[in-house]
This record gives structure tokens, C-alpha cells and sequence, in this order.
């Protein structure tokens, strides 16, 4: 009769060095939505201009886990005068368990982000619709090519020698 025991510690043994992703928690960090100059900007018949930032960003928490950050700041202005500024950051918790150090940062720069994106998106066009400006909706965002620029701006930075300091 087989030992159930000495397979069950192989099984756990197995179980434990086995590469794991987890989404432990995706959620609103923080969120500001402002527009300063209403309500005369509200009868503007001028076509604003908008424009978008997005930043990412990581940290290590305890064990395995890892916060990742998307952040997004659309601002839209009529001339000189802002229409509308919003900010977004949304965040999720991941845990990496078993992962090659390798793929960490892809991972976290690369996937997260995109996990977290559609969340992102939806509390950006919320806020701005909630606020009574049409609506509103981030385009898609490829974080495998932004991750590859990055990549080769390390690069790039790598081989140019520092100035010296005056």
C-alpha cells in the first residue's frame, strides 16, 4: 500500500514552488476632479483641447505582494482657461508567488497595468460625465510597447557618458 503522506508532501512540495499570479485587489486609490472656471466655461462654443498623462508605477509590499499604480491626469482647456482637470489613480495588489526575478518587472509593468486599465478608464469617464461634460473614454494603452521604450531608453542611457559636474 503507497505511503498517502509522503505523496500529499510532494504534492505541497510541488504546489509551493509552482509560478502563481494572483489579483488580490483592484481598487480607487484616489480621484480629484475640478473646474475652476465654471460656470462661464460651460457656455464656451470653442472646441477644447485636452490633454493626457499616464503614469505607472510599483512597490513591494509584505511576502509576495506588489501594489501597481495607473495613474491618469486629463486636463482640457479652452485657450488659456482650464475646462476641466481630473485625476485618477487607480491601484490593484498582485501577488507574485514563484516567479522568475526575470519576469517580475514585465509583469508588474506590462500585465498589471493592463488589468487595472479598464477600471482606470471607467472611473475617468464617470467622474467627467457625473460632472456634465460629454462623455468621456481613455483610448487603449499598449504597455508591452511603452515597457519596450523604456527598455531601450535604459539602454540608450546606459552607453552615454554623465557630464561632469560644474
Amino acid at each position: 500500500m503507497p505511503d498517502e503522506s509522503a505523496a500529499n508532501t510532494a504534492g505541497s512540495t510541488l504546489e509551493n514552488t509552482q509560478p502563481s499570479f494572483q489579483i488580490v485587489k483592484i481598487y480607487l486609490k484616489e480621484a480629484s476632479f475640478e473646474q475652476p472656471n465654471s460656470p462661464q466655461i460651460l457656455t464656451e462654443t470653442a472646441s477644447p483641447k485636452t490633454e493626457i498623462s499616464i503614469q505607472t508605477a510599483f512597490e513591494k509590499l509584505t511576502g509576495d505582494n506588489y501594489e501597481v499604480l495607473l495613474k491618469a491626469t486629463i486636463s482640457s482647456h479652452i485657450e488659456d482657461r482650464v475646462v476641466f482637470l481630473v485625476s485618477v489613480e487607480q491601484a490593484g495588489i498582485f501577488e507574485l508567488k514563484n516567479i522568475p526575478a526575470d519576469q517580475v518587472d514585465p509583469i508588474l509593468e506590462i500585465n498589471c497595468p493592463g488589468i487595472i486599465l479598464p477600471s482606470l478608464r471607467y472611473n475617468v469617464a464617470d467622474l467627467v460625465s457625473r460632472a456634465g461634460f460629454p462623455s468621456f473614454t481613455l483610448a487603449e494603452i499598449n504597455f508591452n510597447a511603452l515597457y519596450q521604450q523604456k527598455l531601450a531608453n535604459q539602454q540608450a542611457n546606459a552607453g552615454v557618458p554623465t557630464p561632469p559636474a560644474a
